[in-house]
Order: C-alpha cells, then structure tokens, then sequence
C-alpha cells in the first residue's frame, strides 16, 4: 500500500477549504482516541447495536439495555475531548466552520467549546419518558438505577461500545429505571437504528449546510443513511467535499479529497493551516 503523505494531504486541504465557509459532519471515528470505540469494533468486527425494536420489544430487552449502558455509564460519562475536538472548535471561532452536525451521541464537541452543534442522533446525556414526555438528565437516572440495584457493580475490565454501554453476561434480577412522574418507560434522548432523525432537526442541518461553501466529512464510514444525505446534498451543489477517516468511505468517489488518516492528527494539522486565513473567512461570513 502507498504511504500517504499527511503534510501534502493536509496542504490540498487547506487549498480546498481556504475562504469557504465549511460545514462539518462527525462520526464515531472523532471520538475514538477520547476512548470511545467505534461500530466496527475490534478487529473491524461491526458490533450490532440494540434497534428500537428490540427496546420497544419486552421486559428482557429494555433490562439488557439498561444494564449495559449503566455498567458502561460512569466510564463513558468521564471521557474527554481530544485534539480532533478542539481543532473544529477553533476552527469555528476563527470562522471558518460554520458548525458541526454529528452522528455521535456523547457530547464531546459541546465539551471542546463548538457552539454551532446538531446532534443528529441525540444525546447520551438525557432520557425521556415515552408516557408522559418528562425529561431527565442522566445522572438523575444513574441514581435510580443504583438505588433500584444496590447489587450491581461495574466491573473495570468489560469492553465499553460505541454508545457507552457494555454488553452484560445475564441481567436476572436487574430492574429497570421507571419515570418518577408517571412510571412509565424511559427511553435515551437518542436515535435508535431503525428510528429516523427528528424532523426539525434534520431541517437545521440542512440550514447549516445551506450555509456553508464546503463540507468536511472527518471520522464515519457514513454506514447509516443520515449522514450519506447531506454528502449527496453537497454533492449536488457541487460543493467541495473532504473526507478525514482511516476506513473508506461510501462517497469517497464524490470527495475533491480523501485523507486516510486519524482526525487527531489532521484536524489540528489543518486548524493551524486554515486559521491563518482568519479575516479572509470572516468577510465571507459577513457578506
């Protein structure tokens, strides 16, 4: 295989980009040197993720998926943002990213100081009662569980996914959390596989993308569909595309440039490069 250059990568980049409002799409890939595994977990073995079907299925599903994202929620709670993180964040006070629509549910561009963020899945860090519509942060929910489950204890060792969760060897006797206003089920803010990304949320990336001269892909393979849209969105406008992940991806044939490379090790790379053309960004944003 032909090695890549990074530093040439990253200079056709940031010709591409240089005086574009660039809008910016996320994926798992991001958040993996904050500790946080992607889909196709080790070795490139996809890890099948829990549908809403299952959840909405019985009483044996929602304990597994409960159990696990608690066992798993201290660990994924107390991961921080990396340098992929920080470098979009700066890029967005210097101007030149409009914002950031992420696939990722764990908060860690809101945590690295972007302020322009759609969570196009939801977020980790609330639940909602499908009864009544109460909302919960999930610490409030940690406690529950913890009250409900006095037996239960994390063990160090169990392989953390994607979403926060681990995957448990039995879940007899566990209970559930329940809505303390109505006891009725309780769902994570998230977009579960086989859901569809809210509506109105869907509409405010598409305005974000509207906005923006370029896009920039870094750290998804773009599995599911929600993110393929706004690349054919971009790609339709003819805008420039630039892919940032170690995997291919599938709308590397629609990018100006694929760089086959880490988002810690580019993204910062490329935020040093495009903030040195700061006020030339601006006007354009300000036109």
């Amino acid at each position: 295989m032909e090695s890549v250059d990074i530093d040439e990568q990253v200079a056709r980049a940031v010709d591409l980009l240089a005086d574009r409002r660039t809008a910016v799409l996320t994926g798992a890939g991001i958040s993996a040197d904050s500790g946080i595994p992607t889909y196709r977990g080790a070795a490139g073995v996809p890890r099948r993720p829990m549908t809403v079907q299952d959840f909405l299925s019985g009483d044996a599903a929602r304990r597994r998926y409960w159990m696990g994202g608690h066992l798993g929620w201290r660990r994924f709670s107390a991961v921080h943002p990396n340098a992929g993180h920080r470098a979009l964040a700066e890029l967005e006070r210097a101007g030149a990213v409009t914002g950031v629509m992420t696939q990722n549910v764990d908060g860690l561009h809101l945590q690295a100081g972007s302020q322009r963020v759609i969570e196009l899945h939801g977020t980790g860090r609330r639940v909602y009662c499908l009864q009544c519509g109460q909302v919960y942060d999930r610490e409030s929910v940690a406690a529950q569980i913890d009250a409900r489950n006095p037996w239960l204890a994390a063990a160090d060792d169990i392989p953390l996914g994607p979403d926060g969760d681990v995957v448990p060897e039995a879940t007899d006797g566990f209970l559930v959390p329940v809505c303390t206003v109505c006891g009725g089920m309780l769902k994570p803010d998230v977009v579960f596989f086989g859901e569809t990304i809210p509506l109105s949320r869907f509409r405010t990336a598409e305005s974000l993308l509207r906005a923006s001269d370029a896009l920039l892909i870094a750290g998804t393979s773009l599995v599911v569909n929600s993110g393929v849209r706004f690349a054919e969105r971009a790609r339709r406008r003819d805008l420039p595309i630039v892919i940032v992940n170690h995997e291919p991806t599938r709308v590397d044939t629609w990018a100006a440039l694929t760089i086959a490379a880490g988002t810690s090790e580019v993204l910062p790379a490329m935020a040093r490069a495009l903030t040195s053309s700061t006020p030339a960004v601006l006007s354009r944003v300000e036109e």
